[in-house]
């Protein structure tokens, strides 16, 4: 079919074959799934919460901000103080942002 046979039809915006499984993997690439930076500015061990100054979280398309964020494992929080700088990546569980991993900035 040519161009102007798909122009006319409006198959041009459609999405080839192609684009759909480069989509996919761009999804599951690193940068999909980078750490995010962030700085510590409260910790509640009591309710397994804490409190992040941070950069953008690509995986959530968030943009910088400080908020509060549950964490899926208290043990997560066991060595963090106001002030420290961390490395951290969180995801959305059962509708919550949630920290699943997180580790000291180098």
């Amino acid at each position: 079919m040519c161009l102007a046979a798909l122009i006319g039809s409006g198959m041009a915006n459609a999405q080839s074959p192609v684009e759909a499984p480069a989509q996919a993997v761009a999804a599951s690439s690193p940068a999909a799934t980078a750490m995010t930076d962030g700085e510590v500015r409260k910790v509640d061990r009591e309710l397994g919460k804490i409190t992040l100054r941070h950069g953008p979280i690509t995986n959530l398309g968030m943009p910088g901000m400080t908020m509060v964020f549950n964490v899926a494992d208290p043990a997560l929080l066991s060595d963090l103080k106001e002030g420290d700088h961390v490395r951290f990546f969180a995801d959305r569980i059962n509708g919550a942002i949630t920290v699943t991993a997180m580790e000291p900035a180098r």
